[in-house]
C-alpha cells in the first residue's frame, strides 16, 4: 500500500509523500529519548554549521548580540519569532552556526523551524533525523490552518523560539515576493505575543549554490543582518479589540513583517557590497 497521500481535510490534493501523522504526536509531547537524541543531533549539526560558516568561510554578523539577547536572555515564557529571508537550503541550519556553542548545541534553546514535507519529510529515516532536528512538518499549499502552525502557536505558548521563512520556499530569483500569512496567525494567536526579530543575509546562496551538484563552497562571504525587534504587543492587542476578522489580522501583521524586511534588505545589501 503507498505511503502517498492528500490531505483530506481540505481536499486540496496537495501531495505528501510520506505519512506525517506519527511525527506531529512525538514533537508535541517530546519524551526523554526524544530530548537525548535531539541532543546528539543538535550538537552535530550545530558544529557543522559553525564550521561551514566560520571556518571555511568569511560571515559577518551585524548586531549579532542582539540575537544571542533575544535567544538567551528573554523574560522565562515570552516566546520569540525570528523572521529572515530564504536564499538557499542551508539557511537554516546554517545561520545558526553564528551563534555561540552553548546556544547553538543546545536542543532547549535552539529554535524551532518548519521545514517542507516533500523535500525533508519523504521517509523515515529523513523524517527522523529532522524530527530530531526540532524541525516541523509544513504542508506547502494547505494554507495557514494546518497541523505545522497549530504546532507553531503551541510552541511559542511554551516561550520557545520559533524561526519562520514566509517567504514559503527558497527565493532564488531573489524577487520581493509577499510573504506568506502563516507567521501572522502564530504571532496573532500565541497567547502571549511573541518578540519579532527580524533577520536579513546575504551570501548563503554562494556558500551552498541551489543547483547541482549541490556542494559545499569555501571562502565566501555571507552578511547576516539582525534588525531591531519589531513591537506588535499594541497593535495586535488594537486587532483584538476592535474585532478585526483573523484574515485580515493576519494580512496586517504579515504587512508589518514586509515593511521590516523591505528596509532590513536594503540595508544588509549595502553592507555586504561594502565587503567587497
Amino acid at each position: 500500500m503507498s505511503d502517498r497521500i492528500s490531505d483530506p481535510a481540505r481536499g486540496s490534493g496537495v501531495e505528501i509523500p510520506y505519512k506525517l501523522d506519527w511525527i506531529f504526536p512525538r514533537l508535541r509531547n517530546p519524551n526523554m529519548f526524544w530530548y537525548v537524541t535531539s541532543q546528539i543531533v543538535i550538537t552535530v549539526v550545530g558544529i557543522f554549521s559553525k564550521f561551514v560558516l566560520t571556518f571555511w568561510n568569511k560571515t559577518h554578523v551585524h548586531n549579532r548580540d542582539r540575537l544571542i539577547r533575544v535567544v538567551s536572555k528573554r523574560p522565562k515564557g515570552t516566546p520569540l519569532v525570528t523572521v529572515s529571508n530564504h536564499y538557499s537550503c542551508f539557511d537554516d541550519p546554517g545561520l545558526w552556526g553564528t551563534l555561540p556553542i552553548r546556544l547553538v548545541c543546545n536542543t532547549f534553546s535552539i529554535r524551532w523551524s518548519m521545514a517542507a514535507h516533500d523535500i525533508c519529510f519523504t521517509n523515515r529515516w529523513h523524517s527522523m533525523f529532522f524530527m530530531f532536528g526540532k524541525c516541523i512538518p509544513v504542508v506547502r499549499g494547505n494554507g495557514v490552518y494546518q497541523e505545522a502552525i497549530n504546532l507553531c502557536i503551541e510552541k511559542a505558548a511554551l516561550g520557545h523560539w520559533i524561526h519562520v521563512f514566509p517567504e514559503g520556499k527558497v527565493n532564488m530569483e531573489k524577487e520581493e515576493l509577499r510573504l506568506k500569512w502563516g507567521v501572522g496567525r502564530i504571532i496573532y494567536e500565541s497567547p502571549k505575543i511573541p518578540i519579532i526579530l527580524p533577520m536579513w543575509h546575504e551570501g548563503m546562496d554562494d556558500v551552498l549554490p541551489n543547483v547541482e551538484p549541490y556542494v559545499f563552497n569555501r571562502k565566501k562571504r555571507v552578511t547576516l543582518n539582525v534588525g531591531e525587534p519589531l513591537d506588535l504587543t499594541k497593535f495586535v492587542l488594537d486587532l483584538k479589540k476592535h474585532n478585526v476578522p483573523e484574515p485580515e489580522a493576519r494580512k496586517l501583521i504579515t504587512d508589518k513583517i514586509q515593511e521590516a524586511f523591505r528596509e532590513l534588505r536594503a540595508e544588509t545589501e549595502k553592507l555586504h557590497r561594502e565587503r567587497f
